[in-house]
């Protein structure tokens, strides 16, 4: 999955309805429907929260939905594009267990993602 180093601006809200879906060997799983929530809480820094409903269906096993793990992060872009250098950013994110391990629908652990995020424009 991607995103890119721009957060949503000072004092603005994204909210969005989705879903994701995996398929493995092992069957299927993902979010019907996830709802994530983003807001521009100072210039170039951004809150972020996903609360998801999760389902687990494995082959051959029970079927599971329920409420998911939740994901908290923030975005901080820390160089503005110019016209020879990329705008970046990171996104610090915390995977909070509160899903159901023994159901399927949460890791039972704590996980924690750091990603950077860069992005140059070319042309018009």
């Amino acid at each position: 999955m991607t995103d890119d180093p721009e957060p949503v601006a000072y004092q603005h809200w994204e909210l969005y309805l989705a879903s994701q879906h995996f398929e493995t060997a092992d069957g299927w799983s993902g979010t019907a429907p996830h709802i994530e929530l983003n807001y521009g809480v100072v210039t170039n820094v951004q809150l972020h929260l996903i609360a998801p409903m999760a389902y687990d269906a494995p082959f051959g096993g029970s079927t599971h939905y329920g409420y998911g793990d939740t994901e908290l992060g923030v975005k901080f872009r820390f160089i503005q594009e110019t016209e020879h250098l990329p705008q970046a950013g990171i996104f610090p994110l915390l995977e909070i267990p509160t899903g159901s391990k023994s159901d399927g629908l949460g890791s039972g652990q704590v996980q924690a993602f750091l990603p950077l995020w860069l992005q140059k424009s070319v042309g018009d």
